[in-house]
């Protein structure tokens, strides 16, 4: 089984590329940030000919999450419980049935701004609300996946230049406190299941050539409960997407899982 999370900002922009990226790689399972549509324009039927059902919760011209599943849905739900919030920033499906079946979590979390702002403030208390719901998950489960636009690069080794991002947000204390207790649910970071020899990321900022100088975060992560890390058996970024003219800024992380 393959999952992937991938920020298109814009699916109205990227759905092209979308669609020709899941015919190459016919992943089961694609979590989606930033598409940045209303519900009502969601291309739901481009989606579902390509093979996918789809649930969505999105909003005009920001955030917006969305699952598409070549399996049947179940226990569909938007928003975090308990955590009243306008913004569409997350969605959640039980896909498959019985004891196969996955609950799966999009999220897309709060960039934060700037350390110190109220948008800032804003994240840490969502990333809160996130680790308390994930807690009860995780009581309901042994088959989680957290998949998303994080908005924090868990350590150094995820950034290009450490120095140059060292307390700015996505790389502040607070932010990377926040990523290791939802890590210390017992969730598994998929992409370091495996080594690396050389530093690898997710998201290139647009400006200042970041892409080609490689000047990148890895902020995507797909997140696994126990049971599910044990049958992962690859997690790997593609970053030929943002090669391509008008990319998204983020790049599509693919984990595949022995089912």
């Amino acid at each position: 089984m393959k999952l992937v999370s991938w920020n298109v900002n814009s699916l109205k922009v990227r759905l092209p590329q979308l669609l020709d990226w899941v015919a190459s790689h016919a992943p089961d399972i694609v979590c989606l940030q930033e598409t940045k549509l209303e519900d009502d324009r969601f291309p739901l039927l481009e989606l579902e000919t390509a093979g996918y059902r789809c649930a969505f919760s999105g909003q005009k011209t920001y955030n917006g999450v969305a699952i598409l599943s070549r399996g049947p849905f179940a226990e569909v739900t938007a928003g975090i419980p308990a955590f009243p919030d306008e913004q569409k920033r997350l969605i959640a499906a039980t896909v498959g049935q019985g004891a196969e079946a996955i609950r799966v979590i999009c999220a897309y979390v709060p960039n934060g701004q700037a350390v110190g702002s109220e948008k800032y403030e804003y994240k840490l208390r969502w990333l809160a609300a996130l680790r308390t719901w994930l807690q009860e998950e995780l009581g309901r489960t042994t088959r989680l996946a957290v998949l998303g636009d994080y908005n924090v690069a868990p350590a150094d080794e995820d950034v290009q230049d450490p120095r140059a991002w060292e307390g700015q947000v996505l790389c502040s204390a607070a932010e990377r406190e926040a990523f290791r207790n939802l890590v210390a649910l017992g969730l598994k970071d998929a992409f370091r299941l495996f080594s690396r020899k050389e530093k690898l990321f997710t998201w290139w900022d647009y400006r200042m050539n970041a892409f080609r100088r490689n000047l990148g975060l890895r902020i995507d992560h797909v997140l696994l409960s126990p049971e599910l890390a044990s049958r992962c058996r690859a997690c790997t970024i593609d970053v030929e997407p943002r090669r391509l003219e008008r990319p998204s800024d983020h790049a599509p992380i693919m984990a595949e899982l022995e089912i």
